[in-house]
């Protein structure tokens, strides 16, 4: 079956946001548009298609990224929405790194959120092109101006409006194309037809105003429209639009297009706009992969004639087909009933069938092309981020690399048959979501499961309950903590044991130094002259982590150490791999005792919005939780507080805030970083008096 529509008909976008900007209310109406569903799902009503699980339709947000395929004027266009709340931040990731363009949406009162900042620095960390949407123009203190504004000072300068609305909040009655310089109206029943006309006469100096920085920006980004404009000659509308494509593509320009999608106003020009500025997979460079036996590195062009390769980027458990494993091909066509090879394993993949996506249903199809993204069914080992390749031709293409969970709780099953029911429960889960852990404690034997916040670990107790049918209780959240060192030391250790017959022996030498925060664990063997045989040096990095995993301080894990083997000694008879494994685990626990070593603790990045009656009580309340003021500033009559707070004194937050003002004021907040703890409250964590 040949291809329907060619690759430079295709685009793959994502549409990412912060949590309430209207990212999925957005998506419904481009679904509606393009006659993918023939009426309208709103969130508020819980029948959102996009957002399709029980628990998204309740809570009225988005937690798993859900795609789709729509056509619109001889264009495929491949859909991912993806969720605005932090503690879901994996989702974006992942479909961040399989995406080529991305329709970014802001709220048009409060302009630029924190989690638009995270999602639009994501996106810089996978080089894709975005544009803007300007979502809620509509509604009471909604200003284009000021979030337009917050655009250019907290993400780009290179932001350029190619629409502004025609009237604000409920007197919004279009859009003014730019470029074009007309008005657009959108007419009939739920805004179908848009109807082009002349810019009304209150509006036109306005347009003009907005039409001569758009074009200067434009043509400031091309030599030969350069020349064209300071000589003052006529610039196309083809030119520009051309010209915007390359810069757009080139990530030296950003659109910004506006509207209110819950009215029907301002949708279909970005739909004109994605096929017009966004990348088909011919407009990115080729994929670089490595060769899995020599680590040479590779290129994968988006060509249907190359050797197949594809990433996946998602596990998910479906009710009524299995595990369903989604997938984005690079290159090459992949076969009904074919099979690949798991370059990360090394295991061979039976493709039974493959399928397109639309939210939770499905269409079966018999192959797939490059530069697609679709789903395959019963996959035996294959996790996110691996790669699915021919087995003539092996690549293995750059892994998403996700965040480290930040809070756990305890779990404990009610009966026995709920304990079996638990532990493949939560396997299915850590399968589907990296942030998810799942960790035993050996010296008490409960199960601790971690995620990236509470209510991340909400939604997964309510899943065990609903989808597994587990009956379990949970402990408190607690934080979780991490130790490192701040001093370079050295630990020898010699482990001998004798008990008539072969004994034990293994003797290490080590130095380990703090390496910066995020930089992870490196091992280095310097052993020279064969002191230490090379079948003991992997059981002693062995002992090391183990080591690590336990801690120094109060039994968390340590991190962003650099332990270099540079000496020892070996038993021709007695010495074994379990020796060496002890010896390096003790001589690493004697270093690190050495070392200075301290507790760190997870820092949240946070905003508090409180209208200004209530101000002062808030940064007083802030400041005794720890948190360091960051900037206030004002929006639509209220005051907006940023501020960083360790993650340990915001349990219970939201009951707080709603007592101290009324249950008026908001907050939103993100990990950041990781931070040494203070002396006091490192002792309180050592005692076991705080969670």
């Amino acid at each position: 079956m040949p291809r329907k529509h060619p690759l430079d008909k295709l685009r793959n976008i994502g549409i990412i946001a912060h949590i309430d900007a209207g990212k999925t209310t957005f998506s419904e109406r481009l679904l509606f548009y393009t006659g993918v569903s023939h009426k309208i799902g709103e969130v508020h009503e819980g029948e959102a298609v996009m957002d399709w699980m029980v628990q998204e339709r309740e809570r009225g947000i988005t937690i798993t990224s859900a795609a789709t395929t729509m056509y619109w004027k001889d264009y495929q266009i491949n859909l991912i929405d993806t969720p605005g709340h932090i503690d879901f931040t994996a989702e974006v990731q992942r479909s961040l790194r399989v995406l080529d363009g991305a329709v970014v949406v802001f709220d048009g009162v409060a302009g630029v959120e924190p989690q638009s900042e995270t999602v639009w620095r994501q996106a810089d960390k996978y080089s894709v092109p975005r544009m803007c949407f300007v979502n809620k123009l509509d509604r009471m203190g909604a200003s284009f101006d000021k979030s337009f504004d917050s655009i250019l000072k907290k993400l780009t300068p290179n932001a350029v409006a190619i629409e502004i609305p025609m009237g604000v909040e409920e007197k919004m009655s279009g859009v003014i194309d730019l470029l074009k310089m007309k008005a657009l109206y959108f007419e009939g029943e739920k805004g179908t037809t848009v109807v082009e006309k002349e810019i009304p006469e209150e509006f036109k100096a306005e347009a003009e105003k907005w039409h001569k920085i758009a074009v200067e920006k434009i043509a400031g980004d091309d030599d030969i429209l350069t020349e064209k404009f300071l000589e003052g000659k006529e610039i196309s509308l083809e030119e520009l639009k051309a010209a915007l494509r390359r810069a757009v593509l080139a990530y030296r320009l950003v659109p910004v297009l506006c509207g209110t999608a819950l009215k029907n106003k301002g949708v279909q020009p970005v739909l004109d706009a994605v096929v017009d500025y966004l990348p088909s997979p011919l407009d990115l460079p080729a994929q670089k992969g490595t060769d899995p036996k020599t680590a040479a590195v590779i290129e994968r062009k988006a060509d249907d004639n190359e050797p197949f390769a594809a990433l996946v980027f998602k596990i998910a458990a479906d009710p009524y087909v299995g595990t369903l494993t989604y997938f984005r091909i690079y290159s090459g066509v992949l076969k009904k009933g074919s099979y690949v090879l798991n370059a990360n394993t090394g295991e061979q993949e039976r493709i039974a069938r493959i399928l397109r996506m639309h939210a939770d249903s499905r269409q079966e199809l018999d192959e797939l092309y490059a530069g697609e993204i679709g789903a395959t069914v019963g996959l035996k080992a294959t996790n996110t981020g691996h790669t699915l390749c021919e087995k003539t031709a092996p690549v293995i293409l750059e892994k998403i690399v996700f965040p480290e969970p930040v809070i756990g709780i305890r779990v404990e099953p009610k009966t026995k048959a709920d304990q079996e029911k638990l532990i493949m429960s939560i396997r299915k889960l850590t399968e589907e979501d990296p942030t998810f852990r799942i960790k035993e404690d050996l010296e008490t034997g409960d199960t601790v499961i971690s995620g990236m916040g509470e209510l991340h670990l909400d939604i997964i107790a309510d899943r065990l309950r609903r989808e597994f049918h587990v009956d379990a209780n949970y402990g408190r959240p607690q934080v979780a903590y991490k130790e490192t060192i701040l001093a370079e030391a050295n630990g020898e250790e010699k482990y001998v044991r004798q008990s008539g017959g072969k004994g034990q022996y293994g003797h290490v030498l080590l130095k380990i130094k703090p390496k910066e925060r995020g930089a992870g664990f490196e091992f280095i063997d310097e052993i020279k002259g064969g002191a230490i045989p090379k079948e003991f040096i992997a059981p002693v990095e062995k002992g090391v982590k183990e080591a690590m995993d336990k801690g120094i301080v109060a039994g968390y894990p340590m991190v962003d150490v650099e332990v270099t083997l540079y000496d020892g000694s070996y038993h021709d008879v007695d010495s074994s791999e379990f020796a060496f494994k002890i010896a390096g685990s003790m001589a690493f626990q004697k270093a690190a005792k050495a070392a200075k070593p301290i507790i760190l603790e997870p820092v949240m990045k946070t905003e508090v919005i409180t209208p200004p009656d209530f101000f002062g009580q808030v940064i007083s309340d802030l400041s005794s939780r720890r948190g360091k003021i960051e900037e206030t500033s004002e929006r639509v009559g209220m005051k907006v507080i940023d501020v960083m707070v360790p993650l340990s004194e915001m349990f219970g937050y939201a009951t707080g805030l709603r007592s101290l003002t009324e249950g008026r004021a908001s907050f939103t907040m993100e990990f950041d970083h990781y931070e040494q703890v203070p002396a006091n409250v490192a002792q309180e964590i050592i005692d076991g008096k705080r969670q």
